[in-house]
């Protein structure tokens, strides 16, 4: 890997592992980001310093790892922040970490982790606790979920700056849609606030976070992920108020997507802070061209900011929108979703992409799930239906990432240093149970006669999605009282688990006047479904065992209405 420093960078994977095995050294792993100037200065101030690089050189293995690339890598190795400097054991151990560390704070940890190495050696290594192997805190999935994290939102409620803690503020765009359906006001408010302190109004886009509790001295790098998912936010707060104000946001983060990121066929992935002009894009060497952009395809940004656009569509007839979804999940389907349903991060000629991550697999089949919902069976312009897509990566990271006991990994059992050591992120299998609420609920529906492309997808039934969520938020629901407002989704998807979900299904093509006021009615945890095997011109409401035929938008509402009443 070239860069400005002095420092002989190795590639992430065994090979560096096994060098520092075989010369008897501690490996160095500096863990950057595209988008973080802290990584650039510690790059020039600290491994620029040339009797630093002889040293780190002379007595470890550097690796560098973009943590965006590499995002197993990143938690499991995190010190809490970018740059994360972390020394550990050829096999994967940590002897120490810290985040950015200027030449003299290098010079000293240098000394103390070589002094350990030779002490100690492998021994004076540790895996971390995330990292034991321990069993979830299994329990029953029931109505205190909810209402805890409910209960949370009043509690960490911020009455005089709005959002959730007194601390830093991050715009949590999935509590923001908890709250929609629990706490309107605070969403709405605190949406209000993302709109005047994070979203730029100059150049389009939303900022990461503010480091200050009023929302103040916002850290102005723009990520994919974070402007997917408030694109995504301030278009539901727009489905609950039909407030027009919270259009200007949404559609301007679409604008930024398409002109900052948008790399030809997908979107990249971040885009460094606003004002910081001596970097230059990463494909090219000419500062000119303003802030660095990380223009890399992942596959779960990607898939966010398609169901994003969707959802933006589905409110508001946005062509823009539409199209640039439409673009996006057919890059997914043709460059990296896999016959047999593996996700690649992102495309490399040459394999060292990760595959099978549980965020990219959840937020695939949330995506294709959304376009059968919004577009309907020919949404991709072939003949595969979106349905099908979904199936297949729903069932692969059944397969290879879900335990007996129900939670999901974080990815495949295996790999360099620790990536061997089991992670089961909480709100990766929040997001990959929503994502098979979706699909269960959708395949209900549809028919699913032999031969048929959905029948074609796979063997599992809507009753095996379902069970394969309650497994996933049951591993942790032994400790409900304990999860926070950060993960307030999980609360969101226990709820569907508990009570019976709202389904429109739609006879006739998608478009109809009857599906636009479907996916239109005031609860964005609606599964809407055109095409299905009912009559043209009508659709079944249904809730739970309780339906209703419907012909008009006008039938629709009422039949909304009165079976979610008296549900």
């Amino acid at each position: 890997m070239t860069d400005d420093t002095h420092v002989e960078w190795r590639e992430w994977g065994a090979a560096p592992f096994e060098e520092a095995a075989a010369a008897d050294r501690p490996v160095l792993l500096a863990l950057t980001a595209t988008w973080c100037d802290s990584c650039h200065e510690m790059d020039a101030e600290t491994y620029g310093e040339p009797r630093i690089a002889a040293n780190v050189n002379d007595g470890f293995v550097p690796i560098r790892v973009d943590v965006d690339r590499r995002p197993r890598v990143r938690e499991r190795y995190n010190m809490g922040g970018f740059p994360s400097t972390v020394f550990c054991t050829p096999s994967g151990k940590v002897l120490s970490g810290a985040t950015y560390l200027g030449p003299d704070g290098m010079r000293q940890v240098l000394g103390s982790v070589r002094d350990l190495w030779n002490q100690k050696g492998e021994d004076g290594g540790r895996i971390p606790r995330a990292l034991a192997g321990e069993p979830t805190p299994a329990g029953a999935v029931d109505e205190r979920i909810e209402s805890h994290l409910a209960g949370q939102l009043d509690e960490k409620w911020d009455p005089r700056f709005a959002g959730w803690g007194t601390d830093a503020k991050f715009p949590l765009p999935e509590t923001i849609e908890f709250a929609l359906k629990r706490a309107r006001e605070q969403a709405v408010e605190t949406l209000g606030v993302i709109g005047e302190s994070l979203y730029d109004d100059e150049s389009g886009g939303f900022y990461r976070y503010a480091e200050g509790r009023d929302w103040s001295d916002p850290h102005t790098e723009k990520m994919l992920d974070v402007n997917a998912a408030l694109l995504r936010a301030f278009a539901n707060g727009y489905l609950y108020t039909g407030d027009e104000d919270l259009l200007d946001p949404a559609t301007g983060a679409r604008d930024f997507l398409v002109a900052t990121l948008w790399n030809g066929s997908t979107f990249g992935g971040s885009v460094a802070p606003t004002d910081e002009n001596d970097g230059a894009d990463s494909d090219t060497d000419d500062p000119s061209l303003g802030p660095r952009r990380d223009l890399t395809g992942y596959a779960g940004g990607n898939a966010l900011a398609a169901d994003a656009l969707l959802t933006l569509a589905a409110y508001t007839d946005d062509d823009t929108a539409r199209e640039y979804a439409d673009r996006v999940l057919e890059a997914l389907e043709r460059t990296l979703v896999a016959s047999d349903g593996v996700v690649s991060h992102f495309a490399a000629d040459d394999g060292t992409a990760p595959e099978l991550l549980l965020a990219d697999h959840a937020r695939v089949v949330r995506a294709f799930a959304t376009a059968r919902q919004v577009r309907g069976p020919d949404a991709l312009g072939t003949d595969r239906d979106p349905l099908t897509v979904a199936r297949v990566v729903a069932d692969a990271a059944i397969e290879t990432l879900q335990e007996p006991e129900g939670a999901f990994r974080d990815g495949p059992a295996a790999g360099t240093g620790l990536l061997d050591e089991p992670l089961r992120p909480l709100d990766g299998g929040v997001a990959m149970a929503e994502a098979l609420l979706d699909l269960a609920a959708i395949c209900d529906e549809v028919a699913d006669e032999p031969g048929s492309a959905d029948s074609s997808a796979s063997e599992r039934s809507p009753d095996d999605y379902r069970t394969a969520a309650r497994a996933g938020i049951a591993a942790f629901a032994g400790a409900w009282d304990r999860i926070g407002i950060q993960v307030a989704g999980y609360g969101a998807v226990a709820a569907r688990l508990t009570r019976p979900e709202l389904v429109i299904a739609v006879g006739g093509e998608p478009g109809t006047d009857l599906h636009r006021a479907a996916l239109r009615v005031a609860d964005h945890e609606a599964v809407v479904v055109p095409d299905a095997p009912t009559a043209a011109g009508t659709a079944t409401v249904r809730v739970g065992e309780s339906t209703r035929e419907v012909e008009t938008p006008d039938e629709l509402m009422t039949a909304v209405s009165a079976l979610t009443s008296d549900s």
